[in-house]
């Protein structure tokens, strides 16, 4: 009886570690709206919102790096974008994190900068905002 009931306690253990893990597999677009406050001092996020030192951020996922009417991207995002053409998930997630290292691991110039200086370095975070980029339509 008592090796069951450790038994029990073990799975349930495991079945908590295992839920906590996938939840931080997946972004929430409300708590991303929330942590891209930080990123208003720089960025828009309407539609049809003005370029600030960032550009708009409106329809980021489904238009692509570096395309944007009306904002100069930087020599090296422009670089970036002849070879890394669509953001995805992955890419934005490594962006967020290290802008300046994706874009020099990118392009595979060491010299490569991000006009954004700003790093999201939680995880949970970047997954967050992404998702509340998504949830933005284009």
């Amino acid at each position: 009886m008592k090796h069951t009931l450790t038994l029990a306690a073990a799975a349930a253990a495991l079945a908590l570690t295992a839920g906590a893990a996938q939840a931080q597999d997946t972004g929430d677009a409300a708590r991303g709206e929330v942590v891209a406050k930080k990123c208003m001092a720089c960025h828009t996020f309407e539609d049809g919102g003005a370029n600030k030192v960032g550009p708009n951020l409106h329809g980021v996922m489904q238009r692509g790096v570096a395309k944007l009417d009306g904002y100069k991207f930087s020599d090296g995002l422009v670089e970036a974008s002849q070879k890394q053409a669509e953001w995805t998930e992955a890419q934005l997630m490594d962006y967020l994190d290290d802008p300046t290292g994706w874009m020099r691991a990118t392009t595979g110039d060491a010299k490569a900068r991000s006009k954004m200086t700003f790093k999201l370095t939680d995880e949970q975070q970047r997954r967050d905002v992404i998702a509340y980029l998504q949830s933005l339509g284009g």
